[in-house]
């Protein structure tokens, strides 16, 4: 009915929003899978990660400089990095944040499936709930919470032991095939999936790493789209992508001076372990992910993002079966279902910020996403 079309439009206005939308959600999904595949058998990584994180920084800086130059010159870049350095400056939260969140991806993404993983990181979609109405003051409706509630209630199905509440030879889920496993003196810690984690959180310094990374990516994102929508809102887009990624090439320089190895991670061998297909495509995957993300929080939000992300777990399940051959156990098949249900509850009554920001609204304001010199994206609605 109308109502169903009104709040399909609020949540893509245009079809170019939702065209970011699907890229956003795509990517994100290859970030999990090509990180897996390019493990050691070990489930180790035979490059350095932070370089990787690093390169892939440069390499979006570089992508945003030449969309940027498309219009206008390097001279007049350096003139809008002077007159918004405060802007500069308070990148480097941001930055920070995600320098920390990307680099945990690789750990996180050597200890759990990618499945377990991104289910586990929808955590944060009630951290955002909670930041966004901080930040921007928009208090979500009881709709909203009960849609949030539910999709934190979807994750944490992902670690119950059905055998638990009662005895089943057919119960199907990862607690009950890691019992069957323990029974049969196999020594493995996990039914399959390369020995990894696939039963969500154990108490261990690996169950601190994924709250970490959530906390860091909830923080991240609403900060990131209070700068692109209410502080840095004046600021032509592609410039505030060169000051994340600045402030990114800094944040993970000091940590590979804070691990003794800034030099040695430029060396000959270690740049040859990157120079793989396998790692090439994930610097250009993540690189394409930043650019995304920051058209995707100025015309969209953050809680949207979070749907995207728990999105992707049904396709990142399906795509791990048959790559990976992991299996989808019972906790997984309705820890997706709840997922899903949450985000069709969702998107009947989706949060709406635009800040200063104008939303795109034809094919001209198509054009205005592309043009440097546009700057009226930012009036007052």
């Amino acid at each position: 009915m109308s109502s169903s079309g009104t709040n399909w439009r609020e949540l893509f206005p245009t079809k170019l929003t939702f065209i970011i939308f699907l890229l956003y959600m795509s990517l994100f999904i290859g970030q999990g899978i090509f990180v897996t595949a390019s493990q050691e058998s070990n489930n180790s990584y035979s490059y350095n990660t932070v370089t990787v994180v690093l390169l892939t920084e440069v390499f979006k800086l570089i992508v945003s400089i030449c969309l940027y130059c498309r219009e206008n010159n390097l001279r007049s870049l350096v003139r809008d990095v002077q007159k918004d350095r405060q802007v500069l400056a308070l990148y480097m939260v941001p930055a920070f944040l995600y320098c920390l969140y990307n680099n945990l991806a690789f750990v996180n993404l050597a200890t759990f499936d990618p499945t377990t993983y991104y289910l586990l990181l929808q955590l944060r979609v009630v951290v955002t709930g909670i930041l966004f109405q901080m930040i921007f003051k928009k208090y979500l409706s009881q709709r909203q919470w009960l849609s949030l509630i539910l999709l934190t209630f979807g994750c944490m199905l992902k670690q119950v032991n059905f055998g638990s509440f009662y005895s089943d030879a057919n119960d199907d889920s990862e607690a009950a095939a890691i019992q069957m496993s323990k029974a049969n003196g196999t020594h493995h810690d996990q039914p399959s999936g390369g020995g990894k984690n696939m039963s969500g959180f154990d108490f261990s310094l690996s169950a601190v790493f994924i709250l970490a990374q959530t906390i860091f990516s909830c923080l991240a994102g609403v900060y990131n789209e209070y700068l692109l929508k209410d502080k840095g809102a004046d600021v032509n887009i592609f410039v505030q992508n060169v000051f994340m990624y600045l402030d990114s090439i800094v944040c993970n320089a000091v940590i590979l001076l804070i691990r003794g190895e800034l030099l040695d991670a430029f060396s000959g061998p270690h740049l040859i372990s990157i120079m793989r297909f396998s790692v090439i495509i994930i610097i250009v995957n993540n690189a394409a992910i930043g650019i995304v993300t920051s058209f995707f929080l100025k015309y969209m939000n953050s809680i949207l993002k979070t749907f995207a992300s728990a999105l992707e777990l049904l396709f990142t399940a399906i795509l791990c079966y048959f790559l990976f051959s992991i299996p989808i156990y019972m906790n997984t098949a309705l820890a997706i279902a709840v997922v899903s249900y949450a985000i069709y509850l969702y998107t009947q009554s989706p949060v709406v910020n635009l800040g200063k920001v104008r939303p795109l609204t034809d094919f001209q304001d198509k054009r205005k996403l592309l043009d440097p010199e546009d700057h009226t994206d930012s009036e007052m609605v």
